[in-house]
């Protein structure tokens, strides 16, 4: 039987780490990236610990060279990749220093950048590769934050928050998830957009409260990428079932 392969963005720390450990323990061979070696390094080394099947990759989302270099170390070794999970996001708007007006300019730029033309340089340089899966899932992770139906709802928890760098860049993705079902639709590839929930992580302060963990939220992305259920296709999904977009 061929060997399942997971490549998993920013997965050197919080969610990322925790989705890889859980394809991993599934029985995947996982691809750990990273920007920095001596992170991706010590995740790869706390895998191969276990006894689980991990390798380790350099990789910079916001660099579409950087993609198409992963792209061909990949090629060079695997002949396809089963399920590529785009998870590298930040939340810079956060921590972010002045006064604004509405969206601080360096942060919004920031954001977009990691958050939606990462993503849309991993797939660009990787699509081929998932292409040649016997079934391939590419699982974008999102939010619902980025949901403008409940960013319109007032009785959603959501109403009232407005980080416009990350909810921009959240719906943004969703809609690439969107474009690149409607794509890939005569194709054994799925598309999910997947909400974890919110979770403990360092991405803000406020996530230090969060009421789901990263292993929790990890759970939730294997699920996904793994369901076969064909409404989950160019759908945007979460523990709770679908999610308005």
């Amino acid at each position: 039987m061929a060997e399942n392969i997971v490549v998993v963005t920013g997965a050197t720390r919080g969610i990322g780490r925790a989705t890889a450990t859980a394809f991993a323990r599934k029985g995947y061979r996982v691809v750990v990236t990273g920007r920095r070696a001596e992170a991706v390094d010590s995740v790869v080394r706390d895998l191969r610990a276990e006894g689980l099947v991990a390798e380790g990759e350099l990789l910079d989302v916001c660099s579409i060279e950087s993609a198409r270099c992963l792209a061909e170390s990949l090629g060079e070794r695997h002949d396809h990749i089963d399920v590529l999970v785009n998870n590298a996001g930040i939340l810079p708007e956060a921590t972010a220093s002045g006064t604004v007006n509405f969206a601080h300019p360096g942060a919004f730029t920031e954001t977009l950048m990691t958050n939606t033309f990462g993503p849309a340089n991993v797939i660009e340089a990787l699509l081929p590769l998932v292409r040649r899966a016997p079934a391939g899932h590419i699982v974008n992770v999102s939010t619902e934050m980025g949901s403008l139906a409940q960013q319109r709802n007032p009785d959603s928890a959501y109403y009232s928050m407005v980080i416009p760098g990350y909810q921009a860049s959240k719906a943004a993705l969703n809609s690439l998830t969107v474009g690149l079902a409607k794509l890939l639709a005569d194709t054994p590839v799925r598309v999910t957009s997947v909400c974890p929930g919110f979770v403990v992580t360092e991405l803000a302060p406020a996530a230090a409260d969060a009421p789901t963990t990263p292993d929790d939220a990890a759970r939730i992305i294997l699920s996904a990428a793994e369901s076969a259920d064909p409404c989950h296709n160019g759908a945007f999904v979460g523990g709770g079932g679908p999610i308005p977009w």
